[in-house]
């Protein structure tokens, strides 16, 4: 069994999401986070706890590392929750860094209301991390939002107790079809894939989950009916053998740099209209009006409040 498994993927995604890496900690290998970038963009990264156990224990540079971090590390008593804690920020720090050209402790690690990392003072790139077991994932975009989920692929969901709260109507139908063992197993995708879209949106279960839907051509409104334009890719692949991974990328239709080094990007598309309306004697508007908000792109409108 190979460590990355593709399970499904709407039209075009494969080529639009880069295929989730295994880092075996901070030894990478990062060279393939810094060619995903360039080429697609993105990158999604898969580890385990126990491969930055060295790092997470022993490494004298932990401290300017976790940087704003420092405090909660040594606040949190429980070793098994503060190991666990250093090792998902130093997954995501070790990944952003590959992806920008930089050194982990210059990036400044931050979190929105929830929970939500982001890299202060970058916010042209998007993060997204979550954990399952001994899983740890990470994705970061320079094209838009970007979501990652995971379960392990045995987790046992039951159609009866969750397809009300889960599906939407077209789902259901599809589902009452199929046989337990392949209800299980289509009922776990559809969970990752609708926990990374949401995360993307940055609403984790504030939305609906029968809301909206997944098919094979991607997302779908709750009749069926197909709810966005292609400027949404999503992904499912069995990881490490033992779990799934899905992936939810956002294109928000800019034309970024692709020199992503953190000391010299900008964003191409905002100084591209800067210097048209320059050109005119207009004075810019403010930056938010000028780079839309990806859930306003999403094409969903019935699920915005």
């Amino acid at each position: 069994m190979t460590q990355t498994e593709p399970m499904t993927s709407a039209p075009g995604a494969a080529a639009r999401i880069t295929e989730p890496i295994h880092v075996s900690g901070p030894d990478g290998p990062w060279d393939l986070v810094r060619e995903g970038m360039d080429l697609r963009g993105n990158a999604v990264v898969h580890t385990t706890w126990g491969e930055w156990l060295t790092g997470a224990v022993a490494d004298p540079s932990l401290r300017p590392l976790l940087g704003r971090d420092w405090q909660r590390y040594r606040r949190t008593t429980d070793p098994t929750i503060r190991y666990r804690f250093v090792a998902s920020r130093l997954a995501t720090k070790f990944t952003a860094a590959a992806a920008l050209g930089t050194r982990p402790a210059d990036l400044d690690l931050a979190y929105k209301i929830g929970g939500r990392p982001y890299l202060r003072g970058l916010d042209q790139i998007d993060v997204s991390l979550t954990h399952t077991d001994d899983l740890i994932a990470v994705g970061i975009s320079r094209c838009g939002r970007i979501g990652v989920d995971a379960e392990p692929a045995d987790r046992h969901m039951s159609f009866e107790l969750l397809q009300d709260h889960v599906c939407t109507p077209a789902e259901r139908a599809g589902l009452v079809a199929m046989s337990e063992a392949e209800q299980r197993a289509e009922l776990l995708r559809l969970w990752t894939l609708k926990e990374a879209y949401t995360k993307a949106l940055g609403q984790g279960l504030r939305l609906g989950f029968t809301q909206f839907g997944f098919g094979a051509g991607g997302l779908l409104a709750p009749d069926g009916t197909p709810a966005a334009r292609d400027e949404w890719a999503f992904t499912t692949r069995r990881v490490l053998g033992r779990y799934l991974l899905s992936v939810a990328c956002h294109d928000s239709g800019l034309d970024t740099s692709r020199d992503t080094a953190a000391r010299t990007m900008l964003d191409g598309g905002f100084m591209a209209t800067v210097a048209g309306l320059l050109d005119h004697g207009t004075t810019p508007p403010p930056r938010s009006r000028i780079r839309p908000d990806p859930v306003e792109k999403s094409g969903l409108a019935p699920l915005r409040g």
